[in-house]
């Protein structure tokens, strides 16, 4: 009785939990894709870009930047964090009266390498008093109308944080086999909906591309608040929330310039974080493990081998899943057979959140540009 209903009944049970009364994640309704009105004035912006070596997508990034079509003021902040391939060379080298480029000091005991960069530039762009910030990752390209866009949906309904979810690199079989997952699983973690709801307690944000009002990021506490987040992003939207409505959604006019041709690329880019989630706790690990096992592994151990109505529960579960993995599934052109290997691909995110951990014990957590971060906390 109690391995029917660990590899057929329980599963299925969650799996129609996630379907029905998630606020339809799934869905991916949340996009930048509908048109929103034309504010009468455009605030003035500057757009802050934290960069550790990053010499060979720098100028294509910034290069997006300088050519946005924003009607408004306009203007970039480049922290060069110490980088050592020549990234703030590179950037000089653009040449443009808009673009400013900081020589990001040594990071300060307490501080992740990134939110540290964040605050200098923040700092910079506050002699000038833009109306907002826009914080944006050194391997990130955008659309040209891609700032016209976020300031537009911010004010509309006056929202105090606007973000996207950039398009990643999907190109190599690694990709196809990993990184839709990434957004389906951050997406049911923290439903991009439930965000968007004022009333929900659910924030997020995605780190690529965040548009602040600046007062109200001071209001919250400014980049100070979050100093030591290794997931930054997260943190500043449950900051912003009290302070007003956030918006998150899925883009294709912000696209990642950083490719994962490797399983190994994408396991350091979801270990860097995944303990860090679940906030250090040996105990919430074995639980995530636990409930990862009997989400993804049990149903097809329980398709596979059991019988009778745990085998017909088994393939449900099973089936369910693959169908909610559709949608991301087609935003990143896939083959629908993909959702088969969901459970399998599961596994694999598993096995990247206890190295995570252990990573974690070693001494290495957190790793970022070859800085280990998450044994710094305050």
């Amino acid at each position: 009785m109690i391995a029917g209903i660990v590899f057929g009944f329980l599963p299925l049970a969650i799996w129609l939990y996630l379907l029905l009364a998630r606020r339809g994640f799934w869905l991916l309704r949340e996009r930048d894709t509908l048109p929103v009105r034309q504010p009468p004035i455009w605030p003035s912006v500057v757009a802050v870009v934290p960069a550790r070596n990053e010499a060979d997508v720098i100028q294509q990034s910034i290069g997006s930047l300088l050519a946005q079509d924003y009607p408004g003021d306009f203007r970039i902040i480049l922290v060069d964090d110490q980088s050592e391939d020549g990234t703030g060379a590179l950037a000089r080298a653009l040449n443009n009266d808009r673009l400013v480029i900081l020589a990001g000091e040594a990071r300060p005991a307490g501080w992740t390498g990134k939110l540290w960069a964040m605050r200098q530039g923040t700092d910079h762009a506050a002699l000038s008093a833009p109306e907002f910030l826009w914080f944006t990752d050194a391997d990130i390209a955008h659309a040209p109308d891609n700032l016209r866009n976020l300031v537009a949906r911010a004010q509309e309904g006056r929202k105090v944080l606007v973000s996207l979810m950039a398009r990643l690199s999907c190109r190599t079989t690694a990709e196809h086999f990993l990184i839709p997952a990434f957004v389906f699983f951050f997406d049911m973690v923290f439903p991009f909906g439930a965000s968007n709801d004022p009333k929900s307690q659910v924030a997020a944000a995605a780190g690529g591309c965040m548009l602040a009002r600046r007062e109200t990021l001071e209001a919250s506490g400014g980049i100070d608040a979050i100093r030591h987040n290794i997931i930054d992003d997260c943190a500043l939207a449950r900051a912003m929330k009290k302070q007003g409505p956030i918006w998150l959604g899925l883009t294709d006019r912000a696209v990642s310039l950083r490719p994962y041709e490797h399983v190994a690329d994408i396991r350091k880019m979801v270990s860097r974080s995944a303990y860090a989630q679940l906030d250090y706790s040996p105990l919430l690990l074995l639980g995530t493990l636990l409930g990862l096992f009997i989400v993804y592994i049990a149903p097809v151990l329980g398709a596979l081998f059991a019988m009778y109505y745990v085998q017909l529960a088994a393939y449900l579960a099973w089936a369910i899943m693959a169908a909610m993995f559709q949608p991301i599934l087609r935003f990143y052109r896939l083959s629908p057979l993909w959702g088969i290997a969901l459970p399998l691909i599961g596994a694999f995110y598993a096995a990247f959140t206890l190295d995570s951990a252990i990573q974690h014990w070693s001494g290495k957590g957190g790793m970022w540009k070859g800085r280990a971060q998450a044994g710094e906390r305050a």
